[in-house]
């Protein structure tokens, strides 16, 4: 038995779920905390005007890293069938490429972030252009790091490897803050300061990661010489990971045009609303943790041709994601007014942030429904009907409905209802593929 590794294809699955998904869930919570950190520590010691500057870059920042994190998932679906096919020579292939892909994209990332961040914050409406402009560079220059433990953090979840990530993210968040506070409070650089904290603190766990698969036993163990593209992997590696990597980045688009229906209503709202994304941020948290590890689960299982077990795990997955999801949506919004007055003092901003809460949060079932069906879908090689979902609704029609009903309606509540709308219809449309369809066959029949 792997150390490390954790093979899904026997065993109980209930208690493999939660294995895998608890280590997940506290990354997740941590990469959350320090995120939360960041806004915090930048709202109370610089200000409401530096904390808009910051909100307000997120979709950005989300826009670029989600494509290149979307499509190393689709090495982290090669690599978990691989692992459960017990196919040694097909995994170290999948692995080398996955690390030439992610240092590859990391410098395209850096390029196109310097490059063109004046430019998009330009197009975006940015309440503080200054402000934000100087922090996204920062961020950009440094983007190498977050691109390359995003990468190896999903190789080594997709073996079942869900507890070294979690140590790295807890030692760099904890860096993370401690710098925050330092740059910001001592040496005063202001909102770059915050940007610097977070790369050099990416840049160290993508470091870890790389120094436990260069040092580990195993059969996908890091070789430095071996880094290469092999085509024929990367080929596939693009054809499972693009639809994602595309979806994410769609999403992330109809966000910023979300985000810049939410700027028309002023600085306030803007403070407001990116305190409230940052509370909900932990509502993902049991989503999040519970998707990689359907995604993990279904893929072992397929590549081991376990099909009655992939389905009982799919299904014990998306119950649990659900039921967690509303556990928290309910406790946001009872305690919404409270947890927002951590982030600002303003009345009004703190009430634009309870009006967004009281819209979105009961309805954070729909939500989890919405990825869990997607995460199956995806661990079974089929990226594309997930990616169509997202694309119809939660970006054409989330973008329609907000170009042809907020000048009807004009209040920010109409731009807050787009998000339940788009949840339920594309919950709706998986779940009806998820029921009807033979995702449990695909992966042979595609390769038949």
């Amino acid at each position: 038995m792997h150390h490390d590794a954790m093979r899904m294809t026997e065993g109980s699955i209930a208690k493999q779920m939660l294995r895998f998904a608890a280590p997940l869930f506290l990354g997740n919570l941590f990469q959350q905390l320090y995120n939360t950190a960041d806004a915090l520590i930048v709202g109370n010691m610089l200000g409401t005007e530096a904390l808009a500057a910051v909100s307000a870059t997120g979709p950005l920042v989300f826009l670029i890293i989600s494509l290149f994190v979307g499509i190393s998932a689709g090495s982290g679906v090669l690599i978990s069938r691989y692992f459960g096919a017990q196919d040694q020579e097909k995994l170290e292939r999948a692995v080398h490429t996955n690390v030439a892909f992610s240092l590859v994209a990391g410098l395209l990332m850096t390029v196109f972030g310097v490059i063109f961040t004046p430019t998009i914050l330009d197009w975006m409406d940015t309440p503080e252009p200054e402000l934000s402009a100087g922090y996204i560079r920062i961020f950009f220059a440094g983007s190498m790091g977050l691109v390359l433990y995003n990468g190896l953090r999903g190789m080594m979840q997709a073996v079942g490897d869900g507890k070294n990530p979690l140590k790295y993210l807890i030692f760099c968040s904890c860096l993370n803050v401690v710098l925050d506070v330092t740059f910001i409070g001592v040496f005063h650089t202001g909102v770059g300061g915050a940007a610097l904290a977070t790369i050099i603190s990416q840049f160290l766990s993508g470091l870890l990661c790389l120094r436990r698969l260069m040092r580990t036993e195993e059969e996908y163990r890091v070789v430095l010489k071996k880094i290469r593209f092999h085509w024929p992997t990367l080929k596939l590696i693009v054809r499972y990971g693009l639809p994602s990597g595309i979806q994410n980045s769609v999403i992330a688009i109809a966000n910023v045009v979300v985000q810049s229906n939410i700027n028309e209503f002023g600085t306030l709202a803007v403070a407001g609303c990116g305190a409230y994304s940052r509370i909900e941020g932990f509502a993902f948290l049991p989503i999040t943790s519970f998707t990689i590890s359907l995604t993990t689960f279904v893929g072992q299982n397929l590549g081991a041709r376990e099909y009655g077990r992939a389905k009982k795990g799919a299904r014990f997955g998306l119950l649990c994601a659900i039921g967690a999801a509303e556990s928290i949506g309910l406790l946001v919004y009872l305690l919404s007014p409270l947890l927002l007055r951590a982030f600002t003092d303003d009345p009004a901003a703190i009430q634009y942030g309870v009006d967004k809460a009281h819209i979105c949060s009961l309805f954070f079932f729909l939500l989890a429904a919405s990825h869990g069906l997607a995460a199956v879908l995806r661990g079974a090689g089929k990226a594309v009907i997930p990616m169509i979902s997202m694309l119809a609704f939660w970006c054409v029609i989330r973008v329609s409905f907000l170009h042809f009903m907020v000048p009807i309606y004009y209040s920010i509540d109409t731009v807050n209802w787009v998000y339940p709308l788009t949840w339920a219809l594309s919950t709706v449309f998986l779940g009806i593929y998820y029921w009807r369809a033979d995702w449990l066959h695909s992966f042979e029949k595609q390769n038949a």
